[in-house]
């Protein structure tokens, strides 16, 4: 196309067009110019075809979801365990058996979090050191007048459903004690795999004050909890921006991670009781006499081969040199003194007691 200029067609056809589709072999002639150029396909109707465009939109950078790709399986054995051990704190409050379940655990931007939460609604903020950030621990109405109405001794027939009144001092009360039952059993849940100081920072009512993360489209972690307690249930949530927990991210996908703990050192003393009570074979060659087949096969009995007394002796132990050892003997046994205790990287550990005692004997 170096010599003529593109006609109002060609460029339709280029801006319109696909690689995968042929253009019609329908040709005409421009008059002035003697090009022969595609026309575009005709529709069956006789309409000249042109490809429907798509729908063009803004590109917003600040609207796009960020993608959690891997799923945090400590943070699941986490929840489970922060599910028996509040379950067993309620039961000390309530002297009533109260069952908690984990239903989900979603990642989503919080925006939609907040608009999915029911107003009023009692949105506790707790910080989580050492990590940055804060947290929340949302408790509905529902859940608050369930557990109200059971501490006094109802069976549920008289709760409010749908209320949207604000929360009584008396409830402020209980709620007080059932976040901080929440909050040690959470902390408790965290310690064999982070140990976090977990501090109730303020209480709100409506999402818009209870922000927890710089930007609406932020990720966070929500994690809901369903509630039982004789005829009544609801559902609670504990949410923390992905950000929080992502310098864990590690730890929370790896189940190993959560295996460690206080019993490391347990097992670190049985494992060198193990070891130190082990038995080994310990080889000390006492001297390399260089012969060629044919000498030894000419050897007879009563024939006597020249040796020169070794001054050290190297005892191994599976071909690994251990010992500097002097030859002798006791009791009318051959035996080894040992002088020197030989540095094998970390493996001489066991052997430095012995490097003193130069009259020890084997």
């Amino acid at each position: 196309m170096a010599d003529h200029d593109l006609t109002q067609d060609e460029l339709d056809a280029l801006l319109a067009g696909q690689p995968d589709e042929k253009p019609s072999k329908a040709r005409q002639r421009d008059a002035d110019d003697d090009v022969v150029v595609d026309s575009p396909k005709p529709r069956p109707g006789g309409e000249v075809h042109t490809r429907d465009r798509k729908e063009q939109r803004p590109f917003d950078p600040g609207s796009q979801n960020r993608v959690v790709r891997e799923r945090l399986h400590t943070l699941e054995v986490i929840n489970e365990r922060f599910a028996r051990q509040f379950r067993m704190n309620l039961f000390n409050l309530l002297r009533r058996n109260a069952d908690i379940t984990v239903e989900s655990v979603r990642y989503q931007r919080f925006s939609d979090f907040a608009d999915a939460i029911p107003t009023p609604t009692n949105l506790n903020i707790i910080a989580m050191k050492p990590l940055r950030g804060t947290g929340l621990v949302v408790f509905p109405h529902a859940m608050v007048s369930m557990i109200v109405e059971n501490l006094f001794g109802g069976d549920g027939r008289f709760i409010t459903r749908n209320d949207s009144r604000e929360f009584t001092g008396t409830e402020q009360r209980i709620i007080q004690r059932v976040l901080n039952l929440a909050i040690d059993a959470y902390q408790e849940s965290w310690r064999s795999v982070y140990p976090l100081d977990i501090n109730f920072i303020r209480s709100e009512m409506q999402p818009k004050f209870a922000a927890i993360t710089s930007s609406p489209s932020e990720i966070v972690v929500n994690t809901t909890f369903h509630l039982e307690v004789g005829n009544l249930e609801s559902n609670f949530k504990i949410c923390m921006p992905y950000s929080m927990i992502e310098p864990l991210r590690d730890k929370l996908t790896n189940l190993r991670a959560d295996a460690g703990g206080g019993n490391d050192k347990l097992w670190r003393q049985r494992i060198s009781q193990e070891l130190q009570s082990s038995s080994i074979d310990l080889v000390a060659d006492f001297v390399d006499i260089p012969l060629r087949l044919p000498q030894v096969m000419s050897l007879k009995p009563g024939d006597v081969i020249p040796i020169e007394l070794p001054k050290k002796v190297t005892a191994t132990v599976n071909n690994l040199p251990v010992l500097e050892c002097e030859f002798g003997s006791v009791n009318s046994h051959r035996a080894l003194k040992v002088t020197k205790v030989l540095e094998n990287q970390k493996f001489s550990s066991p052997f430095q007691s012995q490097e003193s005692d130069h009259d020890k004997r084997f």
